[in-house]
Order: C-alpha cells, then structure tokens, then sequence
C-alpha cells in the first residue's frame, strides 16, 4: 500500500518549452536558490548541472533529459530537465508522464508564443498539470498583458496568473502576489524584499486579482457566492482552491521572472510546494490500479548507456519500494541512485531515482517484482521526418553497427535504422538534421564508430511504355558439351501497381518444361537493372516460343537466353522513369496555412485538400500528394516557415512517371554517380 505520509513529501516536476526559453538557466536557479549548489553553473560556460553531455555544451543546447534532485520546505523535489528544440520532444513527452506536474517556461514574447502550442496539447491530453513561468522578463519584447493573452489562445485550460509585474524607468524591479495582495522588490541571487504597495498600480492590480478570482470561481461554488456578494475570500481559501484545481488540471498559473538572476524563482518554487499535486494525486489521474497491491511497480522514463557505468535507467516508482539489488521482471539492478550521483540503498514510491544495469527493459516499459502487472500508458512514438545515408567511415565496423544503433535507440526511441532493400544503403531515420547529428555523434564518441552521411537515393523504378517481341539465342561452344538455349519473348506493359508477371505458352515441346524455369529467372535478373539502370515493374514477359539441343541444351542455358533478350528487346519498348510518390498530412497553425501550400506546390506537390486539425484549436491539416524525392528537407523548409511547430505524418502512396525534364538530370546525375 501506498504510505501517504511519504507520498506527501515528494514531488516530481518537469521544467519543459521551447529551445532558448531558459529551462537550463531555471533548473540551475532551483538548485541554487534551495542550497543544493553554491554556484550557479552557465550554459556559456558549459557547467551546468544538466546539460552535462558533450554533445550538449557543443550545441549550447540540451538534447536529452536530465534529472536533479534537491530539498525544499522538507519536500524532496526532483526536476526533469527537458529538452526543448522540438528534434527532441520524444524525450521531453516520456520523461513528463512520470512527473506529477510541469513548468512551462517561456519568454516574454508574443510572437514566440505558438511554439507552445505542441506542448500545451501533450499536457492537456495527458492532464498534466502545469504551471507557466514567463522568463527572461528583463528583455520583455511585449507587454505583460498582451503576452497573457497571446497564451491564452494556446491553452485549452484558463490562464490565471498569481503576480502582476513592477516596473520602474520600464525596468522589471519587483512583483505583486495577487492573493496576498503584497509588493515585493527584487534583489540579485537574493530573496525579495516586501515593499509598499505601489498606489499607482491598485486598478491594474485590483483587475488582474479579480480575473483571477472569478476564474478560480468557475470550479468553486463557494467562492462564486463569496464574490457576488462583495466577499473578500480568505487567502487560505484562494490557495485551496489554486492547489486543488492545479492538481485536477483544471487552470494553469502564470509566474514570471529573471531565471538567471533568480528574479521569481523563489514565489514559483513556493507554488509548487504549496500547489502542485502528490505522487499519490498522479497516481489516481494515471487510473493506476495495480492487480497486487503488495508489489513494487515501476515505469522506465529514461534510459542511458554511460561510459563509466554502463546502462542507467530513469526510472519512477509507482508502487512499493526499492532496494538496491532487486530484481525487477526477472532482472537484477545493479545499483540505486538519487540523479547528481548520489547512492542510494532503497527508494520509496513515488521517487524518481536510477537504477543500474535493468538490461532488456526499454523506455516506456512498465516492470514489476511480482508476477501481475498491468502496463502503465506511455507516450506515443513520433513518426521519423528526416533521414540520412550513413556509412561506416571503417568497413570494418560495419559489424559493430547494429549493436550500437540497438543502444542509440534504447537511449532515444525516435530513432530507426533500416538496410533498404532498394538502394542498398543503411538509413538512419529522426526528427531532424540535428536529431541526426548528435546520434552520429554519440556513436563516434561512445562507440568509436565514426560515420560518413549523405542524402539518401531515391528509389526510382522503371517501366515500359509499349510492346514488342524479341527473338534470342544463346550458343556457347568450348569443348565437349555446349550451351544452347533459344527463346521467343513477348514484352508487353501492365497498369500501374501490377508488378511483374511472367507466362509461357509453349506448345509442342519446342522447350521441355524442365528448362523454362530457367527463362523465367533470367528475366528477373535482368529487371533489377532494366535499360535506364533501375528496377523495372509492371511489366508482362510472356515465352512463346523457343528450340533446343538434344545435348547442349540446360536451364542455364535458357537463362542467359533470357537476359540476352530482355537486354535487346527492353530499349525497343519506350522505357520511362517512375518515382514514388508519399500520401502527406502536414500540421500547421492555420496562420501559416497558405505558407505551407506554397510549399507544397513548390515541391511538385498534390494539393488534395485540407481542413481544421481535429482536436488542435487554430490548427490545419492539409492533405497532399508529396514526390519522394521532394522530401529530403521539406521538414526543415516546414519547420522554418511555422516558427519550428509544422510538421506531418506520411507513408508511401504509388508510383508515377517523371516528368521528362526530370528524367534527363536524374539520369545524368545517376549516370555521373556510377562513373
């Protein structure tokens, strides 16, 4: 059974948003600011708590999550630093469903503000609570009230902020609490000092508390009563009401502040100290009934291969308790620890701790020590939108390659890698070109597998415009036995999508049956090169006619027959180019709708149609027909025009001829590829 002594004294939070809102510079302002470190570390310098990699100090950037854990107001908190380019939201979505609640963090900067909205819908639809903290205040681009609103139109759940900013010479100094109703004055890597209430500021703050008030009253009857009768609600009551309806994920509160000078961090930690739900609160949210209540449950939210320690597992614990050395699913753990290295001989529900060596167990997994077990619900996984050629720079590495990528995917799902069977080629599949980048990255520094990349081939095929019959001989004479084989073939098209199909119609024994197999296969031969160089489909090889030797005369033979008269006879049949051709769901905000269809119609693209996204407020879908080969960058050409927030979904659709000026350069930059 849960104890919820212990549940009530622990908090998991995720710090999440866009790429450059600050969430690194937050994170390290809620160790400092708690004790956990004396000195705050700078992404600049590259010695930050989190960002710890050296794939992330080189990007400035954070590229996986990374967990810390600190003490406040005896509350252990453990914080989920997630990264937020959107290349690496995979990580960000498996790391949140463990977390009781998030803070979102964002700059003071209405045009930035739609890249929330990817966010904003994951943790409604996982009823994540969360909170708001506006960074990076002192460099405000827009004025406090028109970033509200603009972040209102991203969220399903009402806004409702809790302090109303200071300035003075249009300088952020200080805050008011609008449930205390209270004027603090911001002092540098120090706590806030209480000052009067600044007069000029009563109306403005008098609106704001009010907007706050009656948004909370729309869940609290009371509280409804209390302000149609002009009654002021004590402050005990507000708190309730924010801490009960932040927990049921009914609003969303709004901070703000100056993460690198600890400006509102302190108000935002007591937020979640005195706000945000339990462990034991998730849980129910979660639907979490486990079939044997006196098992220890857990989910794997993150995984990692380190080079000194081997495999570590982020792990949260939804029920019982753990011990170093116990087993989980059949799998002794080697090791437990609080994240910033520190060792740990049990863990208790509710934490997020590591644990070592959980071999076989992947991200997402839910794993127990007893034998029942219903899984819990994991974050979905986001479909692959860019792609690479990638080939060891050593061949003989090539044998070490499938290991690490297995390693390179445990580490980060959104990965995939396949041998295609059409090119030849390994392709390495992500969410973007720095996606990509850092797993090539990680396998030269972690595996010594250093790799050359390039775009990958595209998958042309060739067909056949008319028909024609050929006649062909094979006579090879060296001593002793020949070789002889002499066929008739009839060439002939067939529709689109038919691929290849082969018949005889010999009559008579003018070929014994025992060697037409051999016609056959010397026809499929051939079409893996037909006469432009690529595969040929949808085309029909009929065998009419034919002789033979009594001696002479075998199914190898009649092989090379066969190619030899493929080989004459497919160049008298008007060959043409096919490409392949994807069916695309592009997502946009529908601000950037036209944008997109531009796009589309610069790529040689479809337009089949497009309509409101379904359950996306402000958000299209478009409907297109996309050439393979206009897809290498159209995610990042996407990207660029949707301030990073486009994206699609697409899976193969048909083939279709190439248009005739295409067809020259393709076949004149395939011909200078061969030489």
């Amino acid at each position: 059974m849960m104890n919820p002594d212990i549940l009530e004294n622990i908090r998991n939070v995720a710090i999440a948003g866009p790429y450059g809102s600050g969430k690194t510079s937050l994170l390290e302002s809620l160790l400092f600011v708690t004790g956990t470190t004396t000195r705050k570390g700078t992404i600049k310098d590259g010695n930050t708590v989190s960002d710890y990699s050296p794939e992330a100090k080189e990007r400035q950037m954070s590229v996986e999550v990374s967990a810390a854990s600190t003490v406040y107001q005896d509350i252990q908190f453990t914080f989920l630093d997630c990264p937020g380019s959107i290349e690496f939201a995979q990580e960000a979505y498996n790391a949140m469903v463990g977390c009781g609640s998030a803070v979102v963090v964002c700059e003071a900067d209405t045009a930035k503000v739609l890249t929330l909205a990817p966010l904003f819908k994951f943790l409604d639809d996982w009823e994540i609570p969360h909170v708001v903290f506006i960074n990076k205040m002192e460099r405000a681009k827009s004025e406090f009230t028109d970033v509200l609103n603009a972040l209102k139109s991203v969220s399903t759940r009402p806004l409702v902020p809790q302090q109303y900013p200071i300035y003075q010479d249009q300088e952020l100094i200080g805050y008011i609490d609008l449930v205390t109703e209270q004027a603090y004055q911001y002092h540098p890597h120090s706590p806030a000092d209480r000052i009067p209430f600044p007069g000029d500021l009563r109306d403005e703050e008098h609106t704001a508390r009010q907007e706050m008030l009656e948004t909370l009253a729309n869940f609290d009857d009371h509280l409804l009563e209390e302000l149609m009768e002009e009654i002021e609600p004590p402050q005990a009551e507000i708190l309730e009401d924010l801490k009960q309806e932040l927990s049921a994920d009914l609003i969303v509160p709004v901070f703000f502040g100056v993460a690198e000078q600890d400006y509102g961090v302190r108000p935002l930690l007591d937020s979640l100290f005195k706000e945000s739900p339990t462990p034991s609160v998730t849980a129910a949210r979660r639907d979490f009934e486990p079939k044997n209540q006196t098992e220890t449950v857990v989910q794997v939210l993150k995984t990692y291969f380190t080079q000194q320690g081997g495999r570590l597992s982020l792990i949260r614990i939804w029920q019982g308790s753990l011990k170093d050395g116990d087993t989980l699913n059949g799998v002794r753990i080697g090791g437990l620890y609080r994240m910033l290295g520190q060792p740990l001989q049990s863990a208790s529900v509710g934490e997020i701790v590591a644990v070592g060596r959980l071999e076989g167990i992947q991200t997402g997994d839910t794993v127990t020590n007893g034998k029942s077990l219903n899984p819990l619900p994991k974050a979905d996984l986001l479909e692959p939108v860019y792609c690479l050629a990638i080939t060891a720079e050593n061949r003989k590495d090539e044998v070490k390659l499938s290991s690490a990528m297995g390693k390179l995917q445990e580490e980060d799902p959104s990965l995939s890698w396949e041998q295609n069977t059409d090119t030849q080629e390994i392709l390495l599949w992500g969410q973007g070109e720095i996606h990509l980048q850092v797993a090539l990255d990680r396998l030269r520094r972690k595996y010594n597998l250093p790799m050359t990349t390039r775009l990958p081939q595209i998958p042309y095929k060739e067909t056949i415009r008319q028909s024609t019959k050929i006649h062909a001989r094979y006579k090879h004479q060296t001593g002793g036995h020949g070789a002889f084989g002499d066929v008739h073939l009839e060439i002939q098209p067939l529709e689109r999508g038919n691929g290849f199909q082969f018949h005889e119609k010999i009559v008579g024994g003018a070929i014994p049956k025992q060697y037409i197999p051999g016609v056959e296969m010397g026809v499929r031969e051939y079409l893996a090169h037909g006469p432009l160089g690529f595969p040929v489909v949808d085309i029909d090889v009929t065998l009419t006619d034919g002789s033979y030797h009594n001696v002479d005369s075998s199914e190898q033979a009649f092989k090379q027959a066969a190619r030899i008269a493929m080989t004459e006879g497919m160049p008298k049949c008007q060959p043409l180019l096919l490409e392949p051709i994807v069916a695309v769901w592009v997502s946009v905000p529908s601000e950037f709708t036209s944008r997109a269809l531009q796009l589309v119609s610069s790529h040689r693209g479809q337009i089949l149609g497009y309509e409101g996204r379904s359950d996306w407020k402000g958000w299209d879908q478009i409907n297109v027909l996309l050439p393979q080969a206009e897809m290498q960058n159209f995610i990042v050409e996407l990207r660029s025009l949707t301030l990073g927030v486009g994206t699609f979904t697409w899976h193969y659709d048909h083939l279709q001829e190439v248009p005739e000026k295409l067809t020259h350069t393709v076949l004149a930059s395939t011909n200078n590829n061969r030489s």
